[in-house]
């Protein structure tokens, strides 16, 4: 295609539309770990306090130094700033609506599955998994932390230890037998800045 038709940007000021926040379910609130909501407010904090001060001294800096349309520090700066607040608008948004769920919390029945649960089931082949139920900014498959939305954590959720769940999945059911419910701290770790550039 000839670039005559494509269409620029004529504004590189113009802030991105907001991306909303992906759905919950209708009428619930977004369950968070005490890790996870600690994660989420670090790097809440750290890009408000440090890197959009730093990106915006860059791009006043930048913008010092005339023609602006071939600068590509200006460029790359004005761009970066876009991507932080659209992150901080994401962050803020989530971090409203967050419900701070303990795991190790004292439990009235701690045999039933609920968020936060360390979870072992074996499926019908007897192969067994274990999976921590999270919020959905929390999930980590190498860890088995798994989302509260997720197709599995649903059909978990409100079983006890014994019972035998169904689970919904486009090559069919599957029936999980679980093993063990257990409710313990679940490590989020910190978080780290990406250091761009």
């Amino acid at each position: 295609m000839s670039k005559a038709f494509v269409k620029e940007a004529d504004n590189l000021d113009e802030l991105e539309e907001d991306v909303p926040v992906p759905p919950l379910p209708q009428g619930s609130k977004n369950y968070m770990t005490p890790g996870g909501h600690a994660r989420l407010t670090e790097e809440y904090l750290w890009l408000l306090n440090k890197e959009r001060p730093d990106v915006t001294a860059t791009v006043a800096w930048a913008a010092g130094n005339g023609d602006r349309s071939e600068n590509g520090d200006y460029l790359y700066g004005k761009k970066r700033l876009r991507e932080i607040d659209k992150r901080l608008r994401f962050l803020s948004k989530r971090l409203d609506v967050a419900e701070i769920v303990d795991p190790a919390a004292p439990r009235e029945d701690p045999t039933r599955i609920f968020f936060g649960a360390t979870v072992c089931y074996a499926d019908q082949h007897g192969q067994e998994r274990t999976v921590s139920i999270v919020g959905i900014d929390e999930i980590d498959p190498l860890k088995g932390y798994i989302s509260w939305i997720s197709p599995v954590a649903r059909a978990l959720i409100s079983a006890r230890e014994g019972d035998t769940v169904i689970l919904r999945t486009p090559a069919g059911i599957e029936k999980l037998d679980i093993v063990s419910v257990d409710y313990q701290p679940i490590v989020i770790p910190p978080f780290e800045p990406v250091h761009s550039r």
